[in-house]
């Protein structure tokens, strides 16, 4: 059964819900749609079903966008594992450290989640060419489901991109346009050339179904911990989808009483020294950031020097009690070392760039040697394994 009934603004904004048997993008006021789901109704819905069901990230589909008698696009993407990282947890005093392995989706990082949950909507309603911009993983995804659904598809991405990113998207048939500038570039021409050919926009928050896909990372760290939540989770943040996912997931289970406990996890917003707009944003108090300039680093997923959702990202780490922090790409590298060698995961530059915002709190005594911390590993290092040189 689905409880998905309407899409609504954000902010909001005062304005009516939206359709979504209809394409819907963005609200007239500018902000990001949210799937919304009759959660009264769905305090019916208990966790043994969950019991045989298949391991992905659909085993939730009550909560997802998709109507009765709708299949998913899938690709075995969610249900990744949450190892209990002793040995890395020992070096830095922690008895409770726990790796959300994300590199073992399809395409090789979380990208897979959202990507399969905006796919799915977009073939259902009947899309006839796909279209994204991305630092990379998101692309890779993107080309990836879109082959699934047969659906034609068109990446654009930063020319500096790294190169098995763009060989990616080709072997998934996707047409590759490498634009001058960054991700925000991309965006802009995609958005320019895309509008006037009908394309169906998967951006980050530009269509309101990506998070519901990264919004499942919650739920499985709940049915993993027995519906109990960690003291902390630390994430690294460009684009934000998966912090926003994530805070929509705790007031959904909490509506559902699902969660066990009223606390939520303090949310750890990470970003990188050369492009941290939500840590500024943070750090000054505001409610929005400003565009990052000459934003850089080793991090592609990092390199979004201005988040349309940023917003809703500050939110949920400001109401969560959590922060923001930057990092070096020099620490983010060591960082991918030290998981890799004390654990055996492998980690891309945003997961060491977790890995040392997790030592600056232990460092600062804000996180306690008993709490329990989830640290998120967002992708793989196979494709950035000439920073490791």
């Amino acid at each position: 059964m689905s409880y998905f009934t309407h899409l609504e603004c954000s902010v909001p904004c005062g304005a009516e819900p939206y359709d979504p048997h209809l394409p819907q993008h963005l609200c007239t006021c500018g902000a990001p749609l949210l799937a919304r789901y009759d959660l009264d109704a769905a305090r019916a819905w208990r966790p043994d079903s969950l019991a045989g069901r298949e391991p992905n990230m659909w085993r939730y589909r009550e909560l997802m966008p998709l109507f009765d008698g709708e299949q998913p696009l899938t690709l075995g993407e969610g249900w990744t594992p949450l190892v209990h990282a002793q040995r890395l947890g020992a070096s830095l005093g922690l008895e409770r450290l726990y790796v959300k392995d994300e590199s073992l989706n399809p395409t090789n990082s979380f990208k897979a989640r959202g990507l399969s949950a905006a796919v799915t909507r977009a073939a259902h309603l009947k899309a006839t060419t796909l279209s994204v911009p991305s630092a990379g993983n998101a692309a890779n995804a993107m080309a990836a489901y879109a082959a699934a659904a047969g659906i034609p598809a068109q990446v654009f991405m930063p020319k500096d991109v790294k190169v098995p990113f763009i060989r990616e998207c080709e072997l998934y048939g996707a047409t590759v346009n490498l634009v001058d500038g960054l991700i925000t570039d991309a965006g802009r021409i995609a958005g320019e050339k895309g509008k006037a050919l009908g394309w169906y926009d998967v951006s980050t928050l530009k269509e309101p179904y990506r998070i519901e896909g990264k919004k499942t990372m919650a739920y499985e760290l709940g049915e993993q911990l027995g519906w109990e939540f960690p003291d902390w989770i630390v994430y690294p943040t460009g684009g934000g989808t998966g912090m926003v996912g994530m805070w929509k997931a705790f007031e959904e289970l909490e509506r559902i009483g699902w969660k066990r406990s009223t606390a939520r996890p303090r949310m750890v917003s990470v970003q990188a020294e050369h492009c941290a707009p939500i840590v500024k944003a943070f750090e000054e108090g505001k409610e929005r950031s400003e565009l990052f300039p000459n934003a850089r680093t080793v991090a592609d997923g990092l390199r979004v020097p201005k988040a349309i959702g940023d917003f809703l990202v500050l939110r949920a780490v400001r109401e969560s009690g959590g922060t923001a922090l930057s990092v070096t790409d020099a620490a983010m590298i060591a960082g991918m070392r030290q998981i890799g060698s004390l654990e055996g995961i492998s980690a891309a530059p945003e997961g060491g760039a977790a890995l040392q915002a997790i030592k600056m709190l232990v460092r600062d005594g804000l996180i306690k040697p008993t709490e329990s911390v989830v640290l998120f590993n967002t992708g793989g290092a196979l494709k950035y394994l000439d920073v490791l040189s």
